[in-house]
């Protein structure tokens, strides 16, 4: 996998739980599951990524 490409999946999901942890607290449904959505995202495209490494 691209190190860059894997960094910026890394990030997201990064980003993605600052935002859950952030709704969480302040009581902001939309904002928490916002940000599951992103870690979600990232995951899948990590998991593709991986899959095409392995495929070539």
């Amino acid at each position: 996998m691209a190190t860059g490409k894997k960094a910026k999946d890394v990030g997201k999901k990064a980003k993605g739980k600052v935002k859950e942890t952030t709704g969480k607290a302040v009581g902001n449904e939309s904002l928490e599951a916002k940000g599951k959505i992103e870690q979600t995202a990232a995951d899948a495209k990590q998991t593709g990524r991986k899959a095409k490494d392995t495929l070539t």
